[in-house]
């Protein structure tokens, strides 16, 4: 299961530090609808590209958004040039089926 999207990139208020892109409600509904295990606060296994960069990490259910949420780790924020309020190109494919 692969996505492709662009989100802004925003910061988790309650903690600073962390950083946000919110996956699309209607690929969320995608993500929700295949069976899997459930894990830790209902994380998702993913693997995830943004420009050059390639990683695995997991996204999180989030019921204020409606949707996932993908953390976006410092180190690929500052290889890719990103910060907040950026808009993210994110190649997202769910290896947790």
């Amino acid at each position: 299961m692969r996505f492709r999207f662009t989100a802004p990139l925003w910061e988790w208020g309650a903690q600073g530090g962390w950083f946000f892109v919110t996956v699309p409600e209607e690929f969320a509904d995608d993500i929700r609808e295949v069976p899997r295990m459930r894990r830790g606060f209902g994380a998702v296994r993913v693997r995830v590209t943004v420009g050059a960069t390639s990683w695995s990490t997991s996204i999180f259910p989030d019921s204020t958004r409606g949707s996932y949420v993908l953390p976006l780790k410092k180190a690929v924020r500052t290889a890719e040039g990103i910060g907040e309020g950026d808009d993210v190109d994110i190649r997202l494919e769910v290896v947790d089926v």
